[in-house]
């Protein structure tokens, strides 16, 4: 069975918004958010992974699955928040949130793209100015498309920009709603199974896709411990879905909501799934992205994107 809107809308309509509250301590519970896109997490929800490890110490999980993850990075609804594309991050810096990078999955800038439908006139980035092209507002995509419409000498301002969550996004494309579309896997794999597509650009040469992991200051502070189970579980969960290809996609299809065996594997062939330590001069990438966005009015400062709270294993260097 193929992903349909109305799995989409169930399995979202299950994403809760929580209040803010202390940090967990020994016999609390780890709040934990995920998206669509979190495939590691996933598979740490579904084997019960952490359950089990942080059990031992003592400590609960819960999991709330959030399509708009920026509201509950701002805020710190949760402890441990879903990894994020490499533009996001600069959304809550500007905004001020809290938040301590804790990994990073290596890149992957195959797995976000602007497409457009295979028999559209559209032919190159370049043919997009006056069109409507949909992107999730604050979205890794839409550090890509900035930069895709100025590497080609356009602003921002030379498109019409529909601002959708990849969900609507996706129906938006399907029924000629957005001319063009910028998106990230699973959802570009999903359409490109669905219909032929056209890839105007991918992250290559824009952006290496990296994802971050964040976890509320407070947190990292008072439960180090914490963080470094889940950083050990998110090493081994993407050791285990490279070097296991065909259980992750059983695990996962299921899950995606009963996506086609093809669309998961293509999904997982693109991604890296390589987690390590953050480094600070890694986070050069991250300032190209902050200086774009600012120079498109889409963030009201320029920031150091380096000037981060950074946690390292031990061993691991800040």
């Amino acid at each position: 069975m193929s992903l349909t809107r109305r799995h989409l809308a169930g399995a979202l309509a299950a994403g809760l918004v929580l209040g803010r509250s202390g940090p967990a301590r020994a016999g609390r519970t780890v709040r934990l958010s995920y998206q669509r896109s979190s495939t590691l997490l996933t598979v740490l929800k579904a084997k019960g992974t952490l359950e089990e490890r942080l059990g031992r110490q003592g400590l609960g999980v819960s999991w709330h699955l959030f399509t708009k993850v920026l509201e509950p990075m701002n805020t710190g609804a949760v402890d441990l928040h879903a990894d994020v594309a490499d533009a996001v991050p600069i959304f809550t810096q500007s905004a001020g949130a809290p938040l301590t990078f804790y990994a990073m999955e290596a890149g992957s800038p195959r797995a976000e793209a602007i497409i457009v439908p295979e028999e559209s006139s559209i032919r190159t980035v370049a043919d997009l100015k006056g069109r409507s092209v949909g992107v999730s507002k604050g979205s890794g995509c839409h550090f890509i498309l900035a930069g895709a419409l100025k590497r080609e000498g356009l602003r921002f301002s030379d498109i019409r920009p529909a601002y959708l969550e990849a969900p609507d996004g996706l129906a938006a494309f399907e029924r000629g709603g957005i001319e063009a579309w910028a998106i990230w896997d699973p959802f570009l794999a999903i359409v490109g199974a669905k219909r032929p597509v056209r890839v105007l650009a991918d992250a290559t040469g824009l952006s290496s896709y990296n994802r971050y992991y964040t976890v509320n200051d407070s947190f990292a502070a008072e439960q180090p411990e914490v963080i470094a189970t889940v950083f050990a579980a998110l090493v081994e969960a993407g050791q285990w879905v490279k070097g296991n290809p065909e259980e992750a996609v059983a695990l996962l299809a299921p899950i995606w909501g009963d996506l086609p065996p093809d669309v998961v594997a293509t999904v997982n062939a693109r991604r890296s799934y390589a987690v390590g330590a953050v480094e600070r001069a890694a986070l050069s990438e991250q300032q190209a992205i902050a200086d774009t966005f600012f120079e498109a009015g889409l963030i009201p400062r320029r920031l150091d994107a380096t000037a981060v709270r950074l946690w390292q294993p031990p061993g691991g260097r800040g």
